[in-house]
């Protein structure tokens, strides 16, 4: 038995010796042929001095039926490069005798991590090859946006103590919340982007103001500091604006997306005038007993619904657009418009009178209803719609004009977030059916084109 265990354990050692054997005689060989690459460039999305961007790959195949070893991968502008490269599991800038099997492939990782008040615009580098068979390059490219940082930590609560504007010259990133002290003033100059981290958002105190004015094409944009386009189409990425009591917020040209709920109204006052909200987890605009008054105001993509109303308030809504095609999560209704006069305030019920109405606008999505009102017996509950195009669904009773349009297609562009135009087509049951009165009051639509002459329902003519 002894011998037996000595013959087997002698044959194990030999097997591997030889098996170690067989690995040392790997040659790798110099490449004889051009490497493939998955991509000769790589565009990393605009990225803010002192900010990290996303991770980018590359692969670099050996077509060559050998093994061979790559003399050299490294950055053209070494180490005073803003990018930074990983080489097959390896950090640095230069990289020497780097080998891959035939039929291989091995990764080259690439992010870029500009300095504060990086030199460059646009940031332009190059990931050089070198073997015998040539030299060749991948070309590495980014905007670099300067930026102005508002961080909250447990020893700066992050206010804006005095009265304050914002010009479009740097970017504005914001980590936890940042406050707009009680009774002061936030203005945002047009073109301006300012951007959010994972669960931050902006706060409008009691009795202070929130003006953002943009212009058309050169919008102020709210939205979450992910920049890569995907996040465009993803909520969650932010929290959102809120206003407390008696504060006043004033949009123009703004765009706010990608948060959990856009704008939060509690017994404050909004103007909107042709801004887009869309993909926001919960709301687009959520208002507690608050006074609203929107014009080619665009909506879309919001998992509870466009526009939540409770406890109540006042409401007028004229040539908008509230589409509402939510994917992310079935169990979300998915609604454009939820009115109540009741608000759950802690362990509290609150109600409200409301007044709301909505002229020459369009609510509609693919749910059966696309509104729903929950009205509380006892209270002021007053709704009306004229000249709109609603999805009305069995069993629901609202006072609609006979110039409304109940439950036709509006024949939209694309209501797909990613290239989302809310624009009708020629035709669409929309055009030409809205009220020629009120769309007086709205002689232009959100993009500019008149409006006075056979107005078409929503926010786009």
């Amino acid at each position: 038995m002894n011998k037996f265990k000595l013959i087997l354990g002698f044959s194990f050692w030999f097997l591997l010796t030889a098996v170690a054997c067989n690995r040392d005689e790997i040659n790798f060989e110099m490449p004889s042929q051009l490497l493939r690459f998955s991509s000769d460039t790589v565009f990393c999305d605009t990225v803010y001095n002192q900010v990290r961007s996303e991770t980018y790959a590359v692969k670099i195949y050996n077509d060559e039926d050998k093994d061979v070893m790559i003399p050299k991968i490294s950055l053209e502008k070494g180490a005073a490069s803003l990018y930074r490269i990983n080489v097959d599991g390896k950090a640095g800038t230069d990289f020497n005798n780097i080998p891959l099997r035939k039929k291989d492939s091995l990764y080259i990782f690439v992010e870029i991590a500009p300095i504060a008040n990086a030199p460059e615009a646009i940031a332009e580098d190059r990931v050089n090859v070198e073997t015998p068979a040539g030299k060749q390059h991948v070309t590495l490219f980014s905007v670099v946006q300067d930026a102005e940082f508002f961080i909250e930590t447990k020893t700066n609560p992050n206010i804006l103590a005095n009265n304050t504007s914002w010009e479009n010259s740097k970017a504005k990133i914001i980590f936890g919340n940042l406050t707009v002290a009680e009774g002061k003033s936030l203005t945002i100059q047009p073109g301006t982007k300012v951007y959010f981290h994972k669960n931050s958002g902006l706060k409008i105190s009691k009795n202070s103001t929130l003006t953002a004015t943009g212009s058309l094409n050169n919008e102020v944009i709210f939205r979450g500091d992910r920049n890569d386009t995907r996040y465009d189409t993803i909520p969650k990425n932010w929290n959102g604006i809120s206003a407390d009591e008696n504060a006043i917020v004033n949009l123009d040209y703004t765009k706010i997306f990608g948060g959990t709920r856009g704008l939060e109204l509690k017994k404050a006052n909004a103007t909107i005038n042709n801004s887009i909200f869309h993909t926001h987890q919960e709301f687009g605009i959520y208002a507690v007993n608050s006074i609203v008054t929107a014009k080619n105001l665009v909506m879309n993509n919001c998992g509870e619904a466009d526009f939540g109303i409770f406890k109540g308030g006042t409401y007028n809504i004229i040539h908008s657009t509230f589409a509402n095609y939510w994917n992310f999560n079935a169990a979300l209704p998915g609604l454009g418009i939820y009115a109540a006069n009741e608000y759950q305030n802690g362990t509290t019920t609150e109600q409200g009178a409301l007044s709301l109405s909505i002229k020459n606008s369009i609510i509609y999505g693919d749910k059966e209803n696309s509104i729903v009102f929950k009205p509380t017996s006892g209270q002021t509950f007053n709704a009306t719609f004229q000249n709109c195009l609603l999805k009305y669904g069995t069993g629901s009773s609202y006072a609609i004009d006979a110039g409304s349009i109940k439950n036709q297609d509006p024949k939209f562009q694309n209501y797909f977030t990613h290239k989302m135009n809310l624009r009708v087509k020629d035709d669409s049951p929309a055009k030409g059916k809205g009220n020629v009165t009120v769309a007086a009051s709205v002689p232009t639509d959100i993009v500019g084109v008149s409006r006075t002459a056979s107005p078409t329902i929503g926010a786009y003519q």
